[in-house]
């Protein structure tokens, strides 16, 4: 079998691609080497601007059936200071990855790609006309191949360069909560020693808490907090962040915490050896600015409408253009997170001027809408 195109990996990027090609007259072949349904460690929250994105793939009236309450805030937890932005828009919505992915890969597979899974792209070769792709014991040709398979599960063809351990590698976690005080409509940035986080509300009325910590700072708070790593930062958190005690005030973890590192944010390869590179793969900002969803979904698309206009030549370029501000944004935002006198600065002139929060949201690539008014 010979595909125009294939896909590796069938999260959101992946997912988006393989629908808009599809969509558009493209034979495709989306493989994903994992079972969904499936948790992630991902703070789970979408920006208002991929709207345009779910409506293309045609699954933005299920995404809003299924996902939380409007987030029409945005808050920052540091210390003993709470502090949230003036005013109210419509700064986008969250929903669990395991519910996202599915929601996506079957509209995919709804417009004519056909899906391998649970398999894995172990050998590709190219020739005249492309590539040979062998899947398991199956060997199908593409065209095209666009790696889509995330930066920290690339292995093997793959593999993002990865350089040598230091102190000031991230590690990620997540988790999610039922009950609580969170504030409905809420997105909170934590900002703790070593490390940042954020809050939000998402489906089925969960709290969502994604964080990432330095590994010396880890290796410290595990020192005094014995016990698994994912706990021990949890109490970390919970000991110098009082917005996040309140708001986890009463609640009850669900389904355990989920780990992942060290991260290494930056660009990365967008094409190279005719392959094409979407998603975290490609480029990846520092979670502080919950944009890593949006960011692979929009790149996705960007990538499909190149392609289906034979300019997939001037992928890289335009994809530096639109993303390459948010991944210098979120790098300076983590510094100020995690350095204390930074942090302490930027708190006293961010409690000075609010709107200076709402501000540093649209310089990491948010852009909110009005809110609809209530009938």
């Amino acid at each position: 079998m010979r595909y125009d195109a294939l896909i590796v990996g069938a999260g959101p990027a992946g997912s988006v691609v393989a629908r808009l090609l599809a969509q558009a007259g493209w034979q495709v072949a989306l493989v994903e080497r994992a079972a969904f349904p499936r948790r992630k460690v991902c703070g789970e929250f979408m920006s208002a601007d991929s709207l345009p994105v779910l409506e293309a793939c045609g699954v933005a009236q299920a995404f809003s059936a299924a996902a939380g309450p409007q987030i029409t805030r945005i808050g920052i937890y540091a210390g003993d200071i709470i502090l949230t932005a003036p005013g109210e828009r419509a700064w986008g919505r969250a929903l669990g990855r395991e519910h996202l992915d599915l929601l996506l890969r079957d509209a995919a597979v709804a417009a004519g790609a056909r899906l391998y899974q649970p398999m894995e792209l172990v050998a590709l070769q190219r020739d005249a006309a492309g590539f040979l792709c062998r899947l398991g014991g199956a060997e199908v040709a593409a065209r095209t191949v666009i790696a889509a398979c995330g930066s920290w599960n690339a292995r093997g063809l793959f593999a993002v360069t990865t350089r040598m351990s230091a102190p000031s590698d991230l590690f990620a976690f997540k988790a999610h909560f039922t009950g609580g005080r969170l504030p409905p409509g809420l997105i909170s940035l934590l900002a703790f020693p070593g490390g940042y986080g954020g809050l939000v509300q998402t489906d089925t009325g969960r709290a969502s808490l994604s964080c990432c910590i330095r590994r010396d700072v880890l290796a410290a708070v595990r020192a005094r907090h014995p016990g698994k790593a994912a706990e021990a930062v949890l109490t970390h958190i919970m000991a110098t962040t009082r917005g996040a005690r309140e708001a986890l005030a009463g609640a009850v973890l669900e389904g355990g915490f989920l780990s992942t590192g060290p991260i290494h944010p930056g660009m990365r390869p967008l094409h190279k050896d005719g392959v094409f590179f979407t998603g975290n793969i490609a480029g990846e900002a520092h979670p502080i600015i919950a944009e890593g969803i949006s960011m692979a979904m929009q790149a996705s698309a960007l990538l499909a409408r190149l392609l289906i206009a034979h300019r997939g030549e001037d992928y890289a370029r335009a994809w530096r253009r639109s993303f390459a501000p948010r991944i210098r944004a979120a790098s300076l935002y983590a510094h100020l997170a995690m350095n204390d006198a930074a942090r302490i600065a930027a708190l006293g002139l961010l409690g000075a001027v609010p709107s200076l929060i709402a501000l540093g949201a649209r310089l990491s690539g948010k852009l909110a809408s009005a809110l609809a008014p209530s009938a």
